[in-house]
């Protein structure tokens, strides 16, 4: 006997029951980014930055470690180049082996500040949109 449900779609219900796909999440790690870049010049701007992808986001806490990392990698590199730049004008462009060391010992501090509270700020983030 021939049943006439292999041609039938599934149930409407079933579409879209997992947290939110890949593009919404670099959509919302941008957003968040950028808002902390452009909150650049308040003290702690990587954690509100975080917060903004993290409230955008929503889901569990877990989807927050993904999007607060992204957002905060987004936040990263502005503040790399703009020390970057910053070296080359008060340090010269031709450094030496040991300020070497020191800048990537800087930029490795300045790394775990934006990607730490950008992943600090989407747990709270999303902690804020679901239980407000």
């Amino acid at each position: 006997m021939v049943s006439d449900t292999a041609d039938t779609p599934p149930p409407i219900d079933t579409y879209g029951t997992g947290s939110n796909d890949d593009s919404n999440t670099v959509f919302n790690a941008l957003l968040g980014g950028l808002a902390g870049i452009v909150l650049s010049f308040l003290p702690g701007s990587t954690l509100l930055g975080g917060a903004v992808a993290g409230y955008l986001e929503g889901g569990d806490p877990a989807d927050g470690l993904r999007v607060g990392a992204l957002a905060g990698v987004v936040m990263l590199v502005p503040f790399v180049v703009f020390g970057f730049l910053a070296s080359m004008f008060f340090l010269g462009v031709g450094s030496s082996g040991p300020m070497f060391g020191v800048l990537f010992l800087a930029v490795l501090v300045v790394a775990v500040y934006a990607v730490g509270l950008g992943i600090l700020g989407a747990v709270l983030g999303i902690y804020v949109r679901n239980e407000l």
